[in-house]
């Protein structure tokens, strides 16, 4: 019998967007939330941990929480954890498209600051799309 996995959630910061750091975790918990990969009772990674694994400081972490929680967006239990709670999270399709148009331009930005052209470029997540579906096959 395979045990359910917890949904993993790939946090990404960028230092030259401008949002300070706790507002784009709270963002992608949001986004998360409000697309189904993280569901009621989904754990967060620990404010050590995600420090950690951003490079950032613990206290920056503990701040998204923080709102979070004050949102009721997570409920912490001490000595368990961050948990994702009950409240519904909306994010309409203009502030996905808003978002995801922000992402790309930034993206395609630093793509020809190397020298890339956008033929290349679109092969190169034709081919990132190409190997995330082999991989969601075999698992």
């Amino acid at each position: 019998m395979k045990l359910k996995e917890e949904p993993k959630l790939e946090f990404s910061l960028d230092a030259k967007s401008g949002v300070p750091f706790y507002k784009q975790i709270i963002l992608q918990v949001e986004m998360a939330i409000a697309d189904g990969r993280l569901e009621k009772g989904a754990q967060l990674p620990t404010v050590r941990s995600l420090a950690v694994d951003l490079s950032i400081n613990p206290n920056t972490v503990a701040r998204a929480y923080a709102e979070m929680e004050i949102r009721n967006i997570v409920v912490t239990q001490q000595g368990a954890g961050t948990f994702i709670s009950d409240k519904k999270v909306n994010i309409d399709a203009i502030e996905r498209e808003r978002i995801l148009s922000q992402l790309s331009k930034e993206f395609l930005t630093k793509a020809a600051s190397y020298g890339f052209g956008l033929e290349e470029i679109l092969q190169a997540i034709s081919d990132l799309g190409s190997e995330q579906e082999k991989k969601e096959e075999q698992s």
